[in-house]
């Protein structure tokens, strides 16, 4: 799981640019997270932010949920 920033509020429409990968806006920033396969999968989503003309804030690894805390609903 990744979460990656982008400054400033995007549309649904450019948001829909980053396939795979959930929306929230505010009026400030961006955020994009989602799971990513591997490098090469990352890679490309930055080079698909960086053609749009979009300026990247952060991109940041999510620890993943472990089995046993999706189970007990933690």
């Amino acid at each position: 799981m990744y979460r990656i920033c982008i400054r400033g509020r995007l549309t649904e429409r450019l948001g829909s640019a980053l396939d795979g990968m959930r929306l929230e806006a505010n009026a400030n920033e961006s955020v994009f997270t989602g799971e990513i396969r591997d490098q090469s999968q990352l890679y490309g989503l930055l080079d698909r932010v960086r053609d749009l003309g979009l300026e990247l804030v952060s991109v940041q690894p999510q620890p993943a949920a472990s089995p046993t805390r999706m189970r007990k609903g933690l």
